[in-house]
């Protein structure tokens, strides 16, 4: 009987989580990687995307960038609540969009990325998770909404690029590699979609620009290339 084939494909498409598997591949990401690590990001991200390689870990590298995402917002809250309660300037903290927060409080804002309670660093356990979604894209609904994974994505990005123009950040080799992973991520991504949700507003006003940005060799502390965001992102999103 057709149904009877169906409710058998469904079932041998579905995806056997292990929840403790995820839990300690999460400890051993968290705890391992990161700033205090001896070793270079880049090598950092090679090393967790070979970790987070399985249907548990695209569930673990979901659940890193949504984690990151969260503290980020909680710390802006935080410091939106302590600004009012000094100034009496009323802020507010939208994650779709954290660009108008900047414009109204630039200065006295502190931007956060390195040091958020879930411990993860932008360009090691971050740039690790958002690789591991993009290279595993055409699996991610098989073990979560895609959606919010898509908006979490664009929201780090936001986080990042604002940090760069507001937040005086300078941006180096391992920043560079973290945005340029964010945008092909978004677009893998949103490839799996029929219809993807519309790009959010601080997305589509980075593609008006061509801003270009010089880039820096930490080690060396020089200029070594340069990113144009608005370049990049418009023949990756505008499909």
């Amino acid at each position: 009987m057709r149904w009877l084939g169906l409710v058998l494909g469904k079932r041998e498409q579905q995806v056997q989580h292990d929840p403790g598997q995820q839990a300690a591949l999460l400890q051993d990401v968290r705890h391992r990687f990161g700033a205090h690590a001896q070793v270079r990001f880049s090598d950092q991200v090679d090393a967790i995307t070979r970790m987070l390689n399985s249907d548990d870990g695209l569930v673990v590298a979901a659940g890193i960038v949504r984690e990151f995402a969260e503290d980020a917002q909680t710390d802006f809250l935080t410091q939106a609540f302590e600004l009012h309660r000094r100034t009496g300037i009323q802020l507010t903290v939208d994650r779709r969009n954290y660009r108008p927060l900047w414009r109204a409080a630039g200065p006295q804002l502190r931007w956060p990325l390195f040091g958020l309670p879930c411990g993860f660093h932008p360009y090691a356990q971050v740039a690790a998770a958002v690789k591991v979604l993009g290279a595993q894209a055409s699996r991610l609904a098989r073990v979560t909404d895609p959606i919010p994974v898509l908006a979490q994505v664009f929201e780090v990005l936001d986080l990042t690029v604002v940090g760069w123009e507001y937040g005086r950040a300078r941006v180096d080799t391992d920043a560079a590699s973290l945005a340029h992973q964010l945008i092909s991520t978004a677009r893998d991504i949103r490839g799996t979609m029929d219809d993807p949700p519309p790009l959010p507003p601080p997305v589509r006003e980075m593609m008006r620009r061509n801003n270009v940005t010089d880039v820096y060799d930490p080690a060396v502390n020089r200029v070594v290339g340069a990113i144009n965001l608005g370049g990049e992102m418009r023949p990756a999103l505008l499909v």
